[in-house]
Protein backbone atom coordinates (compact mmCIF):
# COMPACT_ATOMS: atom_id res chain seq x y z
CA UNK A 1 0.00 0.00 0.00
CA UNK A 2 2.58 2.47 1.06
CA UNK A 3 4.69 1.50 -2.33
CA UNK A 4 1.65 2.37 -4.42
CA UNK A 5 1.55 5.72 -2.64
CA UNK A 6 5.13 6.41 -2.88
CA UNK A 7 5.38 5.17 -6.67
CA UNK A 8 2.20 7.65 -7.61
CA UNK A 9 3.63 10.42 -5.71
CA UNK A 10 6.70 10.21 -7.59
CA UNK A 11 4.82 10.13 -10.94
CA UNK A 12 2.80 13.27 -9.96
CA UNK A 13 6.38 14.59 -9.14
CA UNK A 14 7.37 13.67 -12.72
CA UNK A 15 4.78 15.10 -14.23
CA UNK A 16 5.19 18.21 -12.37
CA UNK A 17 8.67 18.78 -13.15
CA UNK A 18 7.54 17.83 -17.34
CA UNK A 19 5.32 20.71 -17.04
CA UNK A 20 7.55 23.15 -15.45
CA UNK A 21 10.36 22.19 -18.12
CA UNK A 22 7.46 22.58 -20.90
CA UNK A 23 6.48 26.03 -19.62
CA UNK A 24 10.44 27.02 -18.98
CA UNK A 25 10.81 26.19 -23.22
CA UNK A 26 7.67 27.84 -24.20
CA UNK A 27 8.83 30.61 -22.05
CA UNK A 28 12.12 30.55 -24.31
CA UNK A 29 10.98 30.41 -27.12
CA UNK A 30 9.00 33.35 -26.45
CA UNK A 31 12.39 35.19 -26.58
CA UNK A 32 13.35 33.69 -29.98
CA UNK A 33 12.22 36.45 -32.89
CA UNK A 34 12.21 34.77 -36.59
CA UNK A 35 15.47 35.16 -38.99
CA UNK A 36 17.55 35.82 -35.50
CA UNK A 37 21.07 33.87 -35.39
CA UNK A 38 21.86 33.41 -30.94
CA UNK A 39 24.33 32.09 -29.10
CA UNK A 40 24.63 29.31 -26.65
CA UNK A 41 25.43 32.28 -24.34
CA UNK A 42 22.78 34.66 -25.10
CA UNK A 43 20.12 31.58 -25.43
CA UNK A 44 21.41 30.72 -21.59
CA UNK A 45 19.92 34.19 -20.03
CA UNK A 46 16.54 32.80 -20.89
CA UNK A 47 16.96 29.27 -19.64
CA UNK A 48 17.90 27.45 -16.71
CA UNK A 49 19.00 24.48 -18.47
CA UNK A 50 19.95 25.86 -21.54
CA UNK A 51 21.78 22.46 -23.34
CA UNK A 52 18.29 20.33 -22.78
CA UNK A 53 16.42 23.21 -24.22
CA UNK A 54 18.36 23.76 -27.27
CA UNK A 55 18.57 19.92 -27.85
CA UNK A 56 14.72 19.95 -27.19
CA UNK A 57 13.99 23.56 -29.50
CA UNK A 58 16.82 21.78 -32.33
CA UNK A 59 14.54 18.82 -32.66
CA UNK A 60 11.55 20.32 -33.00
CA UNK A 61 12.87 22.27 -35.34
CA UNK A 62 12.25 25.58 -33.68
CA UNK A 63 16.21 25.84 -33.79
CA UNK A 64 18.56 25.36 -36.38
CA UNK A 65 22.17 24.34 -35.04
CA UNK A 66 24.62 25.99 -37.59
CA UNK A 67 27.77 25.75 -36.16
CA UNK A 68 29.10 24.73 -32.09
CA UNK A 69 27.31 27.09 -30.10
CA UNK A 70 25.61 28.89 -33.12
CA UNK A 71 21.74 28.71 -33.83
CA UNK A 72 19.22 30.25 -35.69
CA UNK A 73 15.67 30.48 -35.53
CA UNK A 74 14.14 29.99 -38.73
CA UNK A 75 11.82 32.70 -40.85
CA UNK A 76 9.06 31.23 -42.19
CA UNK A 77 7.96 32.52 -46.33
CA UNK A 78 5.59 31.31 -48.94
CA UNK A 79 9.15 29.55 -50.34
CA UNK A 80 10.09 27.63 -47.15
CA UNK A 81 12.33 28.47 -44.49
CA UNK A 82 14.39 31.55 -45.62
CA UNK A 83 17.91 31.40 -44.66
CA UNK A 84 20.26 33.27 -42.34
CA UNK A 85 21.07 36.16 -43.88
CA UNK A 86 25.18 36.56 -44.10
CA UNK A 87 25.49 39.57 -41.35
CA UNK A 88 23.37 38.07 -38.82
CA UNK A 89 25.46 35.08 -38.99
CA UNK A 90 29.17 36.75 -39.14
CA UNK A 91 28.15 39.06 -36.39
CA UNK A 92 26.44 36.31 -34.27
CA UNK A 93 30.02 34.16 -34.90
CA UNK A 94 32.31 37.19 -34.12
CA UNK A 95 30.17 38.69 -31.52
CA UNK A 96 30.98 41.91 -33.01
CA UNK A 97 29.56 44.28 -35.32
CA UNK A 98 33.53 45.27 -37.07
CA UNK A 99 33.34 43.64 -40.17
CA UNK A 100 33.60 44.21 -43.82
CA UNK A 101 32.01 41.12 -45.81
CA UNK A 102 33.99 41.10 -49.80
CA UNK A 103 33.98 38.27 -52.04
CA UNK A 104 36.19 37.49 -54.85
CA UNK A 105 33.20 37.48 -57.45
CA UNK A 106 33.22 41.26 -56.44
CA UNK A 107 36.20 42.06 -58.89
CA UNK A 108 34.13 40.90 -61.97
CA UNK A 109 32.60 43.99 -62.19
CA UNK A 110 36.11 46.26 -62.07
CA UNK A 111 36.49 45.41 -65.68
CA UNK A 112 39.98 43.71 -65.47
CA UNK A 113 39.32 40.30 -66.91
CA UNK A 114 38.05 38.39 -63.88
CA UNK A 115 35.16 36.10 -64.27
CA UNK A 116 35.52 33.57 -62.06
CA UNK A 117 32.49 33.19 -59.39
CA UNK A 118 33.76 31.45 -56.17
CA UNK A 119 31.40 29.87 -53.52
CA UNK A 120 33.13 31.85 -50.36
CA UNK A 121 32.62 34.96 -48.84
CA UNK A 122 35.50 36.91 -46.89
CA UNK A 123 35.05 38.41 -43.54
CA UNK A 124 37.02 41.59 -42.91
CA UNK A 125 37.96 41.62 -39.42
CA UNK A 126 39.59 42.12 -35.97
CA UNK A 127 39.11 38.97 -34.34
CA UNK A 128 38.57 35.46 -35.80
CA UNK A 129 41.25 34.23 -38.91
CA UNK A 130 40.45 30.87 -41.18
CA UNK A 131 37.55 29.17 -43.05
CA UNK A 132 34.30 28.41 -41.49
CA UNK A 133 31.40 26.51 -42.60
CA UNK A 134 28.34 28.38 -40.72
CA UNK A 135 25.23 26.80 -41.72
CA UNK A 136 26.32 25.24 -44.76
CA UNK A 137 28.07 28.52 -46.03
CA UNK A 138 31.74 29.22 -46.59
CA UNK A 139 33.06 32.11 -44.69
CA UNK A 140 36.50 32.59 -44.80
CA UNK A 141 37.90 35.30 -42.10
CA UNK A 142 40.46 37.43 -42.64
CA UNK A 143 42.07 39.52 -39.39
CA UNK A 144 43.03 42.94 -41.29
CA UNK A 145 43.69 46.05 -38.70
CA UNK A 146 42.03 48.16 -41.41
CA UNK A 147 38.88 48.32 -43.61
CA UNK A 148 36.35 50.69 -44.86
CA UNK A 149 32.85 50.38 -43.86
CA UNK A 150 31.53 49.61 -46.73
CA UNK A 151 33.08 48.10 -50.19
CA UNK A 152 34.04 50.77 -52.59
CA UNK A 153 35.49 50.80 -56.33
CA UNK A 154 38.63 51.95 -54.44
CA UNK A 155 38.93 49.70 -52.03
CA UNK A 156 38.31 46.47 -54.44
CA UNK A 157 40.86 47.29 -56.82
CA UNK A 158 43.33 47.63 -54.37
CA UNK A 159 42.09 44.42 -52.65
CA UNK A 160 42.46 42.51 -55.59
CA UNK A 161 46.13 43.67 -56.50
CA UNK A 162 46.65 42.59 -52.66
CA UNK A 163 45.00 39.26 -53.39
CA UNK A 164 45.66 38.66 -57.09
CA UNK A 165 47.73 35.29 -56.72
CA UNK A 166 44.58 33.90 -55.00
CA UNK A 167 42.61 34.50 -58.45
CA UNK A 168 42.19 31.68 -61.50
CA UNK A 169 43.34 34.32 -63.60
CA UNK A 170 46.61 34.92 -65.75
CA UNK A 171 48.25 37.22 -62.71
CA UNK A 172 50.02 39.42 -65.11
CA UNK A 173 46.99 40.42 -67.49
CA UNK A 174 44.95 41.18 -64.32
CA UNK A 175 47.72 43.62 -63.30
CA UNK A 176 48.19 45.12 -66.47
CA UNK A 177 44.29 45.59 -66.69
CA UNK A 178 44.49 47.15 -63.13
CA UNK A 179 47.21 49.39 -64.38
CA UNK A 180 44.91 50.57 -67.52
CA UNK A 181 41.52 51.11 -64.81
CA UNK A 182 43.95 53.73 -63.01
CA UNK A 183 44.28 56.04 -65.88
CA UNK A 184 40.43 56.61 -65.47
CA UNK A 185 40.06 57.00 -61.83
CA UNK A 186 39.94 59.48 -59.02
CA UNK A 187 44.05 59.27 -58.32
CA UNK A 188 43.73 61.33 -54.89
CA UNK A 189 40.87 58.93 -53.73
CA UNK A 190 42.70 56.17 -54.98
CA UNK A 191 46.17 56.94 -53.30
CA UNK A 192 44.02 57.58 -50.29
CA UNK A 193 42.63 54.11 -50.26
CA UNK A 194 46.31 52.48 -50.83
CA UNK A 195 47.16 54.04 -47.69
CA UNK A 196 44.86 53.17 -44.99
CA UNK A 197 44.16 50.22 -46.43
CA UNK A 198 46.96 48.44 -49.14
CA UNK A 199 49.02 45.49 -48.41
CA UNK A 200 52.80 45.92 -48.94
CA UNK A 201 51.98 44.23 -52.43
CA UNK A 202 49.24 46.62 -53.52
CA UNK A 203 51.19 49.40 -52.22
CA UNK A 204 53.86 48.56 -54.12
CA UNK A 205 52.38 48.29 -57.23
CA UNK A 206 50.63 51.51 -57.07
CA UNK A 207 52.75 53.57 -55.96
CA UNK A 208 54.44 52.80 -59.38
CA UNK A 209 51.01 52.39 -61.11
CA UNK A 210 50.32 56.04 -59.46
CA UNK A 211 53.65 57.53 -60.15
CA UNK A 212 55.72 59.79 -57.49
CA UNK A 213 52.58 61.66 -57.05
CA UNK A 214 50.86 58.62 -54.78
CA UNK A 215 52.61 59.86 -51.58
CA UNK A 216 51.11 63.29 -52.28
CA UNK A 217 47.85 62.37 -53.15
CA UNK A 218 47.88 60.13 -50.08
CA UNK A 219 48.43 63.39 -47.70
Amino acid sequence: MMHGFSMKKLAIRLEERYLLDMKKVEQLKRHLKPGQVYRREDLAHWSNAVDRHLKELSADGTLTKLAGGLYYHPKKTVFGEAPAQDEELVEAFLKDDRYLLASPNAYNTLGVGTTQLYNETVVYNHKRHGRFDLGGRVFDFRVKPRFPKSLTREFLLVDLVGNVNRLAEDREQVLSRVQDQVAGMDRPRLARTVHEYGSARARKFFANALGGSAASHAA
